[in-house]
Order: structure tokens, then C-alpha cells, then sequence
């Protein structure tokens, strides 16, 4: 007996299969338990802050809030509530839904024991144990949080451009002022993205007007080539031709600008060498040749001064004694710097650079501009002779001829204004071509000699009778006229 016994112990001992117990249940409701335990543990772990961020799906690998699984969850929901078993044990303070019952082939009871059907019978009690009293059956399909902050959050511009760096959608809408509008703009251009820096311009393109987003361009050369770019490429050529139009009114006043600083340099020899930097600069060629003898006329002007300088002081030269310097020729313009030219050194030889023949020649000077600032230097000086020679000519045969490119009406007005005499300007007078425009100056000036003349060409014995009365009793030209007047045939009528 006590044989059959001990092979009966050992039977259920060495099987895999035990004898039925009423401590089972208790094994296996404390293996539940564990398996529940084991299983939050893992949910805390991944229900972390940025929980919305994820997407979650169920153990079948199905999303969280699709179709399907909101009919299984139904499903599941209906035989939890129908097995009527112990529901107190609820977590209250869980805002997450219940994890959906097990449908696939692999189940969570085969992680801890190899009993697939008996387990998971009992999985149907631990889902009722742990279900929720809210369930969630279709929950709402949404856009996770940080997706909502791209519209909502009050981005600075900074962020602005990093959020748009990494391909995040932003608003640029609320950039208002023009002042945020250039910082957002500056920031783009500080991250040296292309992509930024031209999304950011096509904002600034429809929200300004043409005139401010040019002025703002100008001053920032990278954002301005991005523009560009996307003008040539997008073919807007009306708006590019205004843009380039603009930027060359912008370089030319930008060069004017910077060429008038010589204007504040005090200093001769810098401003010479100032002048000779500005000779490089883009301009055209009209105005580089401007430049050009700008910087010559300096360098002569230097030279000048100091040779002058130096006969003033020393006393060698009769011109300086007489009549001595007021002002230097420093800085002065080309037509003071040839008047002072003929005023102190018209006699000398071309070659020398105070002759104002090589002035001249070296800048070009027109046969007007130069007989006006010479007769004007040397009707100062009272040298007469000068002053015709100024005008006289010879043609190929020898003969001498008075010729004056500026008329020699304006010859006799600014030799009247020198106080020239009389003898000098019936001269100049005589030799104006329109007969009242001499009649005129004569009369003006005083030249008897030329009105009587005239008046005997024209043979009109009225105008000299009368211009008899203009004239001093007892004087030369009265019997001048009277000669003329008894010489003169008086017409008869028949």
C-alpha cells in the first residue's frame, strides 16, 4: 500500500500535469496580479510630457484611433461588462484609454507562461480589472501640440527662422511693423539659408510698397542678389528693371557721395592722393576724365603755388612787387587758375606749367572761355597791346585781320568795365558788324567819332544834325560834323 502511494507521489511530482488544488487559483490570480504590474510599469514608462507628440497604437500594432480599433474596442468593452466580475478596481486619475483586447496570434500571457488558452481567459478578467470607467470609443483625430504652436505661439524672429530652417510651417503674417520685418529679414540672412532668406523677400515683396523694400535692398547687398535671382528666374521683368534702375541711381549717388569728401579733407597733399584713389572708381567716362583733371589741376595748382611762393618772398619778380598775391591758388577752379595764369605768367613759354597756353592745351580749355579770361586778366593790367594782339590774325598771304570768337560787342563791354579809353574802345567798337548794335555802344560809351562815321555811311543828314546838339560847341567832333553836313549833296525832288 504504502508502495502504490509513493508511485502515486512521484506520478504527480515528475508530470507536467498536477493534480487539481484549491491553492491553484491562488497561483494563478498572484501571477495575474504580477503580469498587471509588470505591464503599468511599462505604460508609465512611455507615458512621459511629450506623449502627444507620439503616435500610439495598440498591441495589434493598429493606431490608436483608426476605424478598426474603435470597433474592437467596442467589442471587447461589451464581454468585459457581460463576465460582470469584479469592475471596482478602477484607476480613477488615468486619462488614457483601456488597452484594446488581445486578437492576434501572439499573446502577452506567452511572455510569462506557456498556457495560450487558460490565459487568456483569464486576460479577459484583467482587462476588466483594469478598464476604466470612461471609455473612449471613437476618440477625436488631432494634430499634435507642437504642430499648434507653429500658429498660436508669438515667435520671435530669431525663432522664427530656425523654426523655417528646419522645414516647420510659420506664419510670417504677424510681423507687422516694418521694423520686424527688417530683423526678420536680417536674421535670415545671419542663418546663410537661400531658401529662408527668399521666402522671407517674397513676404517682404507683397507687404511693402517698392519704394521702401528698394531703400531697404540697397543697404543689404546679400538679400538684394537673392532677389534678384528669384526676379530672373520667376521672370518678372518689369519689377527687376525697376529694381536695377533703382540700384544705378543708388551706385551713382553712392560714388557722387564719396567723391565729395575731398571736399572735407583740409589737407592738400591728402587730397590729392584722395582724388587719385577716386580715379578708380566705377564711373562713367565723361566723368572719370572729369576726375582725371580734377586731380591734375590739383598737382599743378601745388606746383604753381610753390614756385610763386617763392619769387613773392624772394622779391625777383617785378609783377609779384607790383601787384602782390591776395589768395593762394590752392583748391580754385580751372578758369581762376588760367585768369591767374594770364594775370602773372602770360608771357611765358608753353612748356612751362603756369603758361596759360599749356593750361590750355592740357585741359582742353574752348577758344571762348580762353579769350574772355585772358582779355579780362590783361584789360586789368592795362596792357593794350596784349589785348590786340589777343584778337589779331594773319591769313596765308600775311594779312593781319581782327577776329573775336565771343563778338566784339562783349570785347568792348569788358573793356569798358577795366576803364579802357576812349581811343581803345572806338577800336573794338568800329569793328562791330550790326550797325545799331554799334550806334548803340558808341552812343553809350561815348565814341563821337564812331557815331559821326556812321552816320555819314548811311548818309543821314537828320540823325547827324540832330546828334550835333550831343556833342561840346567849339570841339573837334562838332566841326567834324559840320565838314560832313557842307559836304553832303541834299537831294532835290523834281
Amino acid at each position: 500500500m504504502s508502495r502504490a502511494r509513493a508511485d502515486e507521489e512521484e506520478y504527480w511530482h515528475s508530470s507536467k500535469f498536477r493534480a487539481f488544488t484549491f491553492d491553484d487559483e491562488d497561483d494563478e490570480l498572484s501571477q495575474l496580479k504580477e503580469s498587471k504590474r509588470a505591464v503599468n510599469s511599462l505604460r508609465d514608462i512611455v507615458d512621459d510630457d511629450d506623449d502627444d507628440d507620439l503616435e500610439r497604437v495598440s498591441w495589434s500594432g493598429e493606431p490608436v484611433g483608426s476605424i478598426s480599433w474603435s470597433i474592437k474596442e467596442a467589442a471587447s468593452s461589451s464581454t468585459s461588462s457581460l463576465d460582470g466580475q469584479d469592475s471596482s478596481i478602477q484607476k480613477g486619475s488615468s486619462s488614457y484609454a483601456a488597452f484594446p483586447k488581445q486578437v492576434s496570434s501572439y499573446s502577452l500571457s506567452s511572455l510569462f507562461k506557456g498556457k495560450v488558452p487558460y490565459f487568456y481567459m483569464l486576460c479577459l478578467s484583467f482587462s476588466a480589472l483594469s478598464d476604466t470607467g470612461v471609455k473612449n470609443y471613437a476618440p477625436e483625430l488631432r494634430r499634435p501640440k507642437a504642430e499648434y504652436k507653429d500658429y498660436s505661439s508669438d515667435w520671435s524672429p530669431r525663432d522664427t527662422v530656425r523654426r523655417m530652417q528646419r522645414g516647420k510651417v510659420c506664419s510670417l503674417e504677424r510681423f507687422r511693423s516694418l521694423q520686424d520685418k527688417l530683423v526678420l529679414l536680417d536674421e535670415a540672412v545671419v542663418g546663410h539659408d537661400g531658401n529662408v532668406i527668399t521666402a522671407v523677400l517674397i513676404f517682404l515683396k507683397r507687404t511693402l510698397r517698392r519704394e521702401i523694400l528698394f531703400r531697404e535692398l540697397e543697404m543689404r547687398q546679400v538679400a538684394l542678389s537673392h532677389l534678384i535671382h528669384f526676379l530672373k528666374e520667376t521672370g518678372e521683368q518689369k519689377f527687376l528693371l525697376d529694381l536695377l534702375r533703382r540700384l544705378c541711381c543708388f551706385s551713382l549717388s553712392l560714388q557722387l557721395s564719396q567723391y565729395r569728401e575731398h571736399l572735407n579733407i583740409q589737407d592738400v597733399e591728402k587730397r590729392r592722393e584722395f582724388l587719385k584713389g577716386c580715379i578708380g572708381l566705377p564711373f562713367s567716362a565723361e566723368d572719370t576724365s572729369h576726375i582725371q583733371d580734377h586731380y591734375t589741376l590739383l598737382e599743378r595748382q601745388i606746383i604753381i603755388e610753390a614756385n610763386d611762393r617763392h619769387l613773392e618772398s624772394s622779391g625777383q619778380s617785378e609783377i609779384f612787387r607790383k601787384y602782390p598775391r591776395k589768395a593762394s591758388i590752392l583748391n580754385m577752379p580751372l578758369v581762376t587758375t588760367l585768369f591767374y595764369s594770364c594775370f602773372y605768367h602770360y608771357t611765358e613759354a608753353e612748356g612751362t606749367f603756369s603758361s596759360p597756353s599749356n593750361l590750355k592745351k592740357t585741359f582742353k580749355i574752348p577758344d571762348k572761355q580762353y579769350v574772355l579770361t585772358a582779355l579780362a586778366a590783361r584789360a586789368k593790367l592795362r596792357a593794350w597791346d596784349d589785348v590786340d594782339a589777343l584778337f589779331t590774325t594773319k591769313n596765308w598771304l600775311g594779312y593781319t585781320k581782327k577776329k573775336a570768337p565771343i563778338g566784339f560787342h562783349r570785347v568792348v563791354e569788358i573793356l569798358q568795365r577795366n576803364s579802357a579809353p576812349v581811343q581803345v574802345l572806338q577800336e573794338y567798337v568800329r569793328l562791330v558788324e550790326d550797325v545799331e548794335t554799334r550806334l548803340n555802344l558808341a552812343t553809350k560809351y561815348k565814341c563821337h567819332d564812331v557815331v559821326i562815321e556812321t552816320y555819314r555811311d548811311l548818309k543821314d543828314r537828320i540823325q547827324l544834325t540832330a546828334y550835333k546838339c550831343k556833342v561840346e560847341r567849339g570841339s573837334a567832333d562838332e566841326e567834324k560834323i559840320n565838314s560832313i553836313l557842307n559836304n553832303m549833296v541834299t537831294p532835290t525832288f523834281s
